[in-house]
Formats: structure tokens, sequence, C-alpha cells
């Protein structure tokens, strides 16, 4: 059965951009998705876990008993749900129409850059683009955190746009991360943001099949590795970016009506923006619902903003890096874009607003 709304983020309430303020800022109103006291503890290790939708995890309590016991519950993320989008939402606390980062595929003066590798059809475009201009909104409160990464995206352009300012410690391989971990509490780290992508890329690729299981599996054991590894009076919070959708039979492509009136394309194959031919962004946007009404959300910029899908303040830089019409996908559906390609066809994806995207956990405890 479709969805006959959109799940919209609940920025004032439960929403991942609460987060950092109330884990960081002694001020902030209370997280209710967070226990009390958090605020008082003597450690915090926040884990981001890529792809780690709260649905899925809520159909795999054999696979992640440790993940499904813990307290917490769903809390919404970002628009689009996308990595690029909710990770610079999480750190910095603040919706996409702020911070700027409005998908994986971003409108930049008519070319589109690709932000999880800063580069366009021109190549590398750190140097033209520069990252630290691109996205202005501090991490983690101007704070300079202890990061825990995978070290080979230290450098990349996206790290620089959405972690600038913070001290990495990149992790060689997948059994290492809880080392740096360690090090970390043990310098008398107050917080430490831990990133881990490896459920995001096993879903892409593979689906929701034995894969998948083996690799939640592992992220289940680095939890229990974590919570063995926190000092007394310290905590764990684990939430994710985004969930995902199997949508190994949902491909589209635009019909002749659509495809006539539009330039050019960005955002990603759940949460499609179209860019109209000069003046006939109107004439794209009913093309656009009578073509594919049925298979997706069909809003125009405008009504998307007003409705507060990017938070509740969009500046003029993130207006100019939005389509005209945005297809945001039902169901299984994803929408073909010739010049968003890559080495594989994806079987798992994200970015549209359904519940299976747009819950992530809020997970927590206190050692």
């Amino acid at each position: 059965m479709q969805d006959d709304r959109p799940m919209i983020p609940r920025f004032g309430d439960d929403c991942v951009t609460r987060l950092i303020p109330a884990l960081l800022d002694p001020r902030a109103r209370p997280f209710a998705a967070l226990p009390d006291g958090i605020a008082d503890v003597s450690a915090v290790v926040l884990l981001v876990v890529d792809g780690l939708g709260w649905n899925q995890l809520g159909q795999r309590p054999r696979v992640a008993p440790v993940l499904s016991e813990m307290e917490g519950g769903p809390v919404t993320t970002v628009a689009p749900s996308t990595t690029v989008t909710a990770l610079t939402s999480i750190v910095t606390g603040t919706a996409p129409g702020e911070h700027g980062l409005v998908g994986y595929r971003i409108d930049v003066g008519g070319q589109v850059l690709n932000a999880l590798r800063w580069s366009t059809t021109r190549g590398d475009a750190r140097s033209v683009i520069v990252p630290e201009e691109f996205q202005q909104v501090q991490p983690f409160l101007g704070q300079r955190p202890v990061v825990v990464q995978n070290a080979m995206f230290a450098g990349s352009g996206f790290t620089r746009a959405h972690l600038q300012g913070v001290r990495h410690s990149g992790w060689r391989t997948f059994p290492t991360l809880a080392v740096e971990v360690r090090r970390a509490l043990a310098a008398g780290e107050p917080f430490v943001y831990v990133y881990y992508d490896g459920i995001d890329r096993i879903a892409h690729e593979f689906g929701f099949g034995e894969h998948y299981d083996a690799e939640l599996a592992g992220v289940d054991r680095l939890v229990t590795e974590l919570m063995m590894s926190l000092p007394r009076g310290a905590a764990l919070v684990v939430t994710a970016d985004h969930g995902l959708v199997d949508c190994s039979t949902g491909k589209v492509e635009l019909e002749d009506a659509v495809k006539r009136l539009v330039d050019r394309q960005s955002g990603e194959a759940r949460f499609r923006w179209l860019h109209a031919e000069p003046g006939r962004s109107r004439e794209l946007l009913k093309a656009a619902m009578a073509s594919h009404g049925h298979q997706a959300w069909v809003w125009s910029a405008e009504q998307l903003i007003d409705e507060g899908w990017l938070g509740p303040v969009v500046t003029d830089v993130a207006r100019s890096r939005l389509g005209d019409v945005a297809l945001v996908a039902r169901g299984i559906n994803w929408f073909l874009d010739p010049a968003d390609g890559g080495r594989i066809t994806l079987i798992g994806r994200h970015g549209s607003l359904t519940a299976d995207e747009v819950l992530v956990p809020m997970l927590s405890f206190v050692s």
C-alpha cells in the first residue's frame, strides 16, 4: 500500500538535529529521546551507524540483541534522508535549510556537485568549490572533539565540509575502531564521535539478506565492545543518518513529457530534483504530477519549503541549490538520471520520506 503522506522530519521535537545540542550545550532544551541525566555523565561516545534504520533494526532482534535491548526509541532524520545531508545535520545540530548541504548531488550554479566524492563532471572540485566555504556552520557547537572514522575519509571534501576543525583519529580496519575509541577515553576525552558506514554499503550492494544480517551482527558486537570500554559513569549513544528500502525492482524513467522540460537533474534516485528549462517550472510541475504522481510525491521547491521539509530556516544559499520540482519516491520506486551512475546497480536505497527511511534509532547505555 502506498504511503498517503510523506513523513516530514520533526525538527522541533524528535529529530537528530536535537542530539548534539542536548549532549554538548548545558543550556539546551532537554531531548526526550535521551535518558535523564545524560548531560551529567563523565564522558559520551556517540556512534553514528550509517544506514541503520529503526524499522530494519526492529525486524531483527535476534541478529542485534544488544542494540535491540538498549534504552530508547525512534526519532526522525532529515530531508532528504541521505548521508551527506543527515550527517551534516547531526554534527551541526541544524536543519538542511540552514547548513546548505541539501543532498547527495547538489546544483552549484548550473553544475552538479557529487558531495560524497566532492567532484563534478570536471573532476575533483575541492579547489573550485572549497568545502569549508560551501558549508560554514561549525560542527559540535564549535568544539573540537576526537572523531573516529575510516582513515581514508580524513581529507575528503565532504569531511572538510561537515567536520571542519575536529581532531581526526582514523581507524584502518573495523576491529581497530574500538581501539581508537578506547585510546581517546583513556586520554580523558569527554566526548568522542564515531562514524561507521558498513551497513549502508552492504545494503546498497546486497540488499537485506544474509550479507546485511552479518554486517548488523558485527555492529552489534562493536556496540558490546564499546560498552565494555566505557569508564564508570560514561554513556554510549547510538543513532543513524537514515534507513533504507529494497528498490531492486523499482526503476522509473522520466516520461518524455517531463524530459523535454528538464534542463538537468540533481539530488538522488529517491529524492530527485528536476531543474526546469528557463521559464518552464510551472509547466514542469504540472507534467511531473500527471506523469509520476502515482510513483512519487511531486512538490515544487516553494511548496516543500513552506511545508518545512528543510527546517524552519532556509537560507538564500540553500534555496539556490535546490531544483524547481522534487520527485520524492513512494514505495520502492527510484528515478533514473543517466548522469547519476555508479559501478553497481544499488538494491538498498534511501533519500525519500517513507517511515523505513526517516525513522532512525536513538539508543543509549550508561555504564
